[in-house]
């Protein structure tokens, strides 16, 4: 059996995740108290008790991800009764996650690292709004094409942020922009185009201030070389020195998530068994959708 983890990364939060994994493993509990003494706020209780629209708001959603994976992570090493991972790999804010777990950066300083990311990305927000849209039913090749063309037509930026599977590709960037490729998509075929619930155009060039400050937070991070193969979303290959995963850092917030690309990597090393640590199930169900005959385990943070 060959075993990737995969880390989820904005979307998979829900109120409520981690506290019974938090009552029941000291482990656990450890990450999440060590992580309300660094921040300086309470970060368990939002993740605990919300309000949702408190943990949603960026800056608290991606430590509050971050420590809730990782809490599920120390629990797993304890238990002893889950497979090692070969690889792992975290999609967007989860990418940090699997650095922290495969060794190459200490959770204190990744904590630093995520909190500073959720920072710059509201103040990105805010400076410069745009929008996300997924994109139903059409190929990468052809969602490319129809982002190029509505940026020559508005003279705005707008570009794939995610290829998370076969049939489902978000772009971010401009609204107008974003509205015009959306037109061009569904006049092209798309079976839908679906606006999301965001004003951060994430991956796209208005993250492009963020990730100047976020690069400078990089460079201040002790990185090491990692103890487990991890899986870059920006090239989907593994990243095996320090100065590969500062390159990746750098450039993941102004790049697409190749994330069926990373996917279909892990496939061709002999990868049968994907296991997702973290709230939800979405990178799962991305798997599926990427290849139906593979093993998918969810670790359950509520054991």
């Amino acid at each position: 059996m060959n075993v990737a983890f995969l880390f989820p990364g904005q979307g998979s939060q829900h109120v409520g995740m981690g506290q019974s994994l938090y009552e029941a493993v000291p482990a656990a509990r450890a990450v999440f108290d060590q992580a309300d003494v660094q921040l300086g706020f309470p970060l368990s209780e939002l993740c605990f008790f919300g309000p949702e629209e408190s943990l949603t708001d960026t800056v608290n959603q991606q430590p509050a991800l971050f420590v809730t994976s990782l809490a599920g992570w120390e629990a797993m090493q304890v238990k002893g009764d889950w497979p090692a991972p070969d690889y792992v790999a975290g999609h967007s804010l989860g990418e940090i996650s699997a650095l922290v777990a495969a060794g190459s950066i200490n959770f204190s300083d990744g904590l630093t690292l995520v909190r500073r990311r959720g920072e710059l990305m509201k103040e990105a927000g805010q400076q410069s709004p745009g929008a996300m849209a997924a994109i139903l039913a059409l190929d990468y090749e052809r969602v490319e094409e129809y982002c190029a063309q509505a940026q020559e037509a508005t003279g705005r930026p707008v570009q794939v942020a995610n290829d998370n599977c076969p049939g489902q590709i978000v772009i971010s960037g401009d609204k107008v922009a974003l509205d015009e490729a959306m037109k061009l998509a569904m006049d092209g075929g798309a079976r839908r185009a679906v606006p999301l619930p965001i004003t951060i155009a994430a991956h796209s060039p208005l993250m492009s201030s963020s990730a100047k400050e976020f690069a400078l937070a990089v460079d201040d991070t002790l990185i090491h070389e990692p103890r487990i193969r991890v899986i870059g979303n920006v090239s989907a290959k593994p990243l095996t020195t320090p100065s590969e995963i500062r390159s990746e850092l750098k450039a993941q917030l102004t790049a697409p998530v190749l994330w069926k690309s990373s996917i279909n990597y892990l496939l061709d090393q002999g990868v049968d068994t994907f296991l997702e640590v973290g709230p939800g199930e979405i990178l799962l169900g991305l798997v599926k959708r990427i290849n139906r005959n593979v093993n998918r385990i969810k670790f359950e943070l509520s054991e």
